[in-house]
């Protein structure tokens, strides 16, 4: 079998898009595919993007036909450790890599995900705006213990993802702070799975964020994203920052329309606000993704590690 793929970086976050060669996913809708594939076709996500094709940090996009007739294309998304509903910055790097590649029919699209239908658009200067899903908060002022940390203070939220937001620690967050930020908040996940803590859908809080005092003068402020696995956000994380969000939005200290820009761990901003569409809170997302490589992947069954390293 061969795959191709073309990688992108979004904001420094890697983005692997599979635009050929993965067996057909059946499914009248994206959750019915995405179950297919988590059932039929784990050892294939694992061969893309696990070791030694790949590393715990890159996010895969696997492209399938829309859902919607009005949308340009579906894509599930998969990581080292399984996959996700919804992933911001690799949305922005399909949108780009659509882009290079031509299909991008439009300079405003409607994308097919398992938690719902995502819009992007695309300026001049290859800005790409997304328009995510609606975020909503879960749990506000979640106290929890936290072996070496004591008590910890923060907000379950959702943004496509499941998030557990920090609001009593700040540590310094900068990249040669990663093993205690990666420590750190790794235990607090495992505090969260110990209490038994889930999202509205029993979905495990597999996001932990911590904030900062941002280091560009023209961000309101930085964050450490822990990701699922032993993997960190390189980028400013698109779910995280649409969670962040909400929770300010429902504090009173975020206005609609009102500008936030967040700051990553490795310096890169994602220019953020939120409307209000229909009643519902609409984050807005925009950032430059960066296509940096074209690969096809064999995969030979005589190769003990034709499906990655695990």
């Amino acid at each position: 079998m061969e795959i191709k793929v073309i990688d992108s970086h979004t904001g420094g976050e890697p983005t692997r898009v599979v635009i050929e060669g993965w067996p057909d996913v059946p499914g009248e809708t994206m959750q019915d595919r995405l179950k297919y594939v988590k059932g039929n076709h784990d050892h294939i996500r694992q061969g893309v993007v696990c070791e030694p094709r790949g590393h715990n940090a890159i996010v895969g996009a696997l492209i399938t036909p829309p859902v919607n007739s009005d949308s340009l294309t579906g894509v599930i998304y998969f990581n080292d450790v399984g996959f996700l509903g919804m992933c911001g910055h690799a949305t922005i790097g399909l949108v780009e890599t659509l882009r290079q590649t031509g299909k991008l029919l439009s300079n405003e699209i409607s994308i097919d995900t398992p938690v719902g239908v995502v819009k992007a658009s695309v300026a001049e200067d290859g800005l790409v705006s997304i328009r995510n899903i609606s975020p909503r908060v879960h749990i506000k002022d979640l106290k929890i213990s936290v072996p070496e940390l004591g008590d910890v203070i923060g907000d379950v939220a959702y943004g496509g993802n499941w998030f557990y937001l920090v609001k009593n620690l700040s540590p310094d967050i900068s990249l040669d702070r990663i093993d205690s930020l990666m420590a750190n908040s790794k235990a607090i996940r495992d505090a969260l799975n110990a209490e038994g803590i889930k999202g509205d859908d029993g979905h495990q809080i597999d996001h932990i964020e911590f904030f900062s005092e941002p280091t560009h003068t023209d961000a309101d402020s930085k964050n450490f994203v822990l990701c699922p696995g032993d993997a960190y956000d390189r980028s400013p994380c698109g779910t995280g920052t649409s969670a962040k969000m909400a929770c300010l939005y429902e504090s009173g200290l975020l206005e609609l329309e009102g500008s936030w820009v967040q700051e990553g761990i490795c310096g890169s901003l994602f220019y953020c606000h939120l409307e209000m569409e229909n009643e519902i809170l609409v984050p807005v997302i925009s950032s430059k993704a960066y296509v940096i490589s074209q690969s096809t992947f064999y995969f030979n069954e005589e190769d003990p590690f034709c499906w990655g390293i695990n």
